[in-house]
């Protein structure tokens, strides 16, 4: 049971209902619930799994055709390493590697992988369908934050 002392009676159902929920979903920061879409909302992850979406990648394509995509410009090898493993580790990519001398790795999406993508493309196409709107609130937002209007 939570504290709801200082809540509006009004809401306190709505807090409760959403807190049992937490409870049954996962709330700890280790929770997939939680991880998860932190992990799309970083800078990196989304257009490496919409990328790994087209097909299988070895390490130096991938890192390649990201900074050619990415905003942001190269992505580090380390860092690339990194969301590769978190990946790895979270059932949505699988990396392959092959007995040669030295070994070659890539790596392509699983099932798992897939229906997430499928999911962020949900997420994508609603953002941009939004956007102009977005855009909207955010010139309104900021007009009424400007120096001149705080006076």
């Amino acid at each position: 049971m939570i504290d709801l002392d200082g809540i509006d009676p009004g809401l306190q159902a709505g807090v409760t209902a959403l807190a049992a929920e937490m409870r049954a979903q996962g709330y700890q920061r280790s929770d997939p619930v939680r991880e998860i879409p932190a992990l799309l909302g970083d800078r990196w992850t989304t257009l490496i799994l919409l990328v790994l979406d087209i097909g299988c990648w070895r390490h130096a394509e991938l890192r390649r055709v990201l900074g050619r995509l990415g905003a942001e410009g190269r992505i580090s090898q380390r860092v690339l390493t990194l969301k590769l493993r978190t990946l790895e580790r979270d059932g949505l990519v699988r990396r392959l590697s092959t007995a040669d001398v030295p070994p070659k790795v890539s790596y392509e999406l699983n099932d798992l992988g897939r229906s997430l993508v499928g999911e962020s493309r949900r997420l994508i196409d609603w953002v941009q369908g939004n956007a102009a709107r977005i855009a909207a609130a955010r010139e309104a937002f900021d007009r009424q934050r400007t120096p001149s209007a705080l006076s």
